[in-house]
């Protein structure tokens, strides 16, 4: 898994070849407030049963509030095979002060 702060993320997402999947593990509720566009949502609550309908090759980036569930989410997705990870680090409230600061905060 590696880090990324939401300036950095910001700058790989522009450059990318390849848009990684932006997965957000937060509640629906935390989504509908504030969410980065076209990122997708898989409640942490619900990844053990939804990790099948991810491609474990694929570079993914996982997002929540602050960086923690997300952290939390990519060592049980490493532990399932997954290999390419990036944990978004200060989350989408990171994402909000440093890159998008028209995104609410909560």
């Amino acid at each position: 898994m590696r880090e990324l702060s939401a300036t950095d993320l910001h700058d790989y997402l522009i450059s990318a070849p390849d848009r990684p999947l932006l997965l957000d593990v937060r509640e629906p509720w935390e989504f509908e407030t504030a969410h980065i566009d076209g990122a997708t949502l898989i409640p942490m609550r619900t990844i053990n049963d939804r990790a099948a309908e991810l491609d474990p090759a694929q570079e993914t980036v996982v997002i929540c509030h602050h960086g923690i569930r997300s952290r939390m989410v990519c060592r049980f997705l490493e532990n399932q095979g997954f290999s390419n990870l990036i944990n978004l680090s200060g989350g989408v409230d990171a994402w909000a002060r440093e890159v998008d600061p028209q995104m609410p905060t909560y």
